[in-house]
């Protein structure tokens, strides 16, 4: 899954990156409010973590306004160093998902974002599952048949992403921009190498194949 960090204090965005990265997350950060409202209006994001008070023309509530009058639906947790209760209010009356005050836990930080990783109903399963195939988001498992598979962690966010749409063509385009940060050097032919990696791990060593190529279209799993 893809995240975005919008957050001016250094030490903090590359301590939050870190974190995220740790729990398998593809991680752009801006530094300011210009690039933020660029990037979190452009680019597809799982879950956008916006500090609320950032240089620029636009601050974190006014990033988050202009999403949601553009139609952008992402979940957006707000990070501030203000505290008091009507701060949060306005932070949530902006259309945010959730409200972080500084200064935070990582640990809390972790689990605010997995909660809101699961707004959407096909996604509140933490255990993924298609036919004999079982992936767990918590414990980083896969398993086929009852028998454990090891992946890297570029090619577990590539399952998970196909199991969190199976039965739906996706697009190499979509798996660029879910599964990679944007500042990635990420051509087509790269998920197709990645694609062969998982069908040699998922499908070849069984007898029903669940990864299947939907010629003009993209990708599809499907028990």
């Amino acid at each position: 899954m893809r995240i975005l960090v919008v957050e001016d204090e250094h030490k903090i965005a590359r301590a939050v990156q870190r974190a995220l990265e740790l729990e398998h997350y593809a991680v752009d950060v801006c530094y300011d409010g210009d690039e933020g409202y660029a990037m979190a209006t452009t680019e597809p994001y799982d879950v956008a973590i916006i500090d609320r008070m950032i240089p620029g023309d636009y601050n974190g509530i006014e990033i988050v306004k202009e999403m949601r009058k553009e139609g952008i639906h992402t979940p957006v947790l707000l990070l501030t160093a203000l505290g008091r209760t009507q701060d949060k209010i306005d932070g949530l009356d902006s259309g945010a998902d959730d409200y972080l005050p500084k200064p935070f836990a990582l640990e809390e930080l972790l689990a605010r974002v997995r909660a809101l990783m699961r707004r959407p109903a096909e996604q509140q399963a933490t255990i993924l599952t298609a036919g004999d195939l079982s992936l767990d988001t918590t414990t980083f498992s896969v398993t086929r048949a009852g028998k454990s598979i090891t992946l890297t962690s570029k090619e577990f966010a590539l399952l998970e992403y196909l199991l969190r749409n199976q039965g739906r063509p996706i697009s190499k385009d979509m798996i660029i921009a879910h599964v990679w940060d944007y500042d990635a050097d990420i051509l087509p032919n790269t998920v197709e190498v990645y694609m062969r990696y998982l069908r040699k791990k998922v499908d070849t060593p069984f007898k029903k194949p669940l990864l299947h190529t939907m010629r003009g279209f993209g990708y599809k799993l499907e028990a």
